[in-house]
């Protein structure tokens, strides 16, 4: 199976040799809860999200990949910011692709399904805020989340 390595200001990651749009979704529900998902690529909870397709537009994206991802459905409602961090890159395995940060994330209020796991999820839940720190991410994933929690403008990075 395919692996994502995540490498952060590590001078032993490889060079980035792509550059891919892509989303990541805070998908609440009436509780307030946040819709995580265990990737199945690298074992670590996460936001759903994942590549822009050509011919999608940024919200299409978000709602595809969410579910896809996790068998919500979701209306987009916000921005949370936006991350192209040089220092972050990620690598697949499968094919030695090593793509550099570069991420929209979107607030999302869900409409309807249930958490179900895909290829891509081995499992999907619904977290209350308090309980988010207690789930292992990588750390871009705890700073995008945290900058939800913390409200206020978008974060542009």
């Amino acid at each position: 199976m395919s692996k994502r390595i995540d490498y952060y200001n590590d001078p032993s990651a490889p060079a980035a040799n792509s550059l891919v749009p892509s989303v990541n979704v805070v998908v609440t529900n009436e509780a307030g809860e946040l819709l995580l998902i265990r990737r199945s690529d690298n074992d670590n909870w996460a936001l759903p999200g994942g590549a822009i397709d050509l011919g999608e537009s940024i919200p299409q994206a978000a709602i595809r990949e969410t579910l896809e991802e996790t068998g919500i459905s979701c209306e987009i409602t916000g921005l949370v910011g936006t991350y192209s961090d040089p220092g972050h890159v990620i690598h697949y395995t499968s094919n030695d692709e090593v793509r550099q940060e570069f991420s929209l994330v979107l607030t999302a209020r869900a409409i309807s399904g249930r958490p179900t796991p895909s290829t891509e999820s081995r499992e999907v839940r619904w977290v209350p805020r308090h309980e988010v720190s207690n789930y292992g991410m990588h750390r871009s994933m705890r700073l995008r989340i945290s900058h939800y929690l913390q409200g206020g403008s978008p974060h542009i990075g």
